[in-house]
Order: C-alpha cells, then structure tokens, then sequence
C-alpha cells in the first residue's frame, strides 16, 4: 500500500555531500504516523540502521554516521531527507528509505525486523 522512492544517490569524493529524498504515497496515508529512517547495506555486508526519526520528531543515529549525517521530515510533502556530510569511502552502499510496522515511536534498535516497508534503494559511492 505504501510506496517509498528514494533518489539522491550518486558518486562523490571523499569529503563531499549528497542529500537523499524519500517520498512517501498511498491510498489513505499518514505519512507522520510511524516511525521512519533509512538504511544501508554494502556489497556483502548486513544492512544496518543508518537514522531514524518518530512522529513526534525524536531522532536517532548510528554511532558511525553521528555528526555527519541529519534526518529530517517535510511532512507537509511526505518526503524524508538524509543529508550526508563529510562522507567516506565506508558510507558507500545502497541506502534505503523505511517505515516501520508499528507504532509512531521508533524501536531503541533501529533494525530491518521493525520495517513495514523498503524503497528499492539508492546507490551512494563514496571514492578516496
């Protein structure tokens, strides 16, 4: 039911930014209802919980992107931002935007078993 299109991706220098967008849709839709985040996940690696955001704005952030990293809500477009600063080559991988099953507030573990729903993903490469 719910749709999550993810764009922003793309190839960048270590040191640069790119911001990523997700836009939510579907047939009768809150989109500030749950929890939302993203993810990322390397070539052979486990995706790992990367940000996530509550209904009420309370946010969270992996130990390995704080300080280099802001989620954010525009919820008057349902659309969810990830900007990413300072970025290294170890944030490369394909980033997935996510809503969770349940509840508007997120879990204190931000991980793939609370997800309702996965965009299809934007690749980041993040060259040295």
């Amino acid at each position: 039911q719910v749709q999550l299109v993810e764009s922003g991706g793309g190839s960048v220098q270590a040191g640069g930014s790119l911001r990523l967008s997700c836009v939510a849709s579907a047939y009768t839709f809150s989109y500030n209802s749950r929890c939302m985040g993203w993810f990322r996940q390397a070539p052979g690696k486990e995706r790992e919980g990367v940000a996530s955001i509550g209904s009420t704005g309370r946010i969270s952030y992996a130990d390995s992107v704080k300080g280099r990293f802001t989620i954010s809500n525009d919820n008057s477009e349902n659309t969810l931002y990830l900007q990413m600063n300072s970025l290294k080559p170890e944030d490369t991988g394909t980033y997935y935007c996510a809503r969770a099953r349940f509840g508007g507030r997120c879990p204190a573990r931000w991980d793939v078993n609370a997800v309702g729903y996965w965009g299809k993903g934007t690749l980041v490469t993040v060259s040295s």
